[in-house]
């Protein structure tokens, strides 16, 4: 099973793994307790474990596991 998961205290905001993603895993949300838009995982199951997001994430905030 993947599981994907994004680092609130290390997004920056930046939406860079909405548009690499190829499958549309993430979505730019206002998450409670944090300033700004932050990266949500709104289609886990949609993941083909392609890693753009992981790869592209200027702050590594994302990881994936399989």
């Amino acid at each position: 099973m993947v599981e994907v998961k994004v680092d609130w205290s290390k997004c920056n905001g930046d939406s860079i793994c909405v548009d690499v993603c190829p499958v549309s895993v993430f979505e730019m949300q206002d998450v409670e307790g944090y300033e700004g838009k932050k990266s949500v995982v709104v289609n886990n199951d949609a993941c083909i474990v392609c890693r753009a997001c992981e790869v592209q994430c200027p702050t590594q905030a994302i990881v994936v596991t399989e």
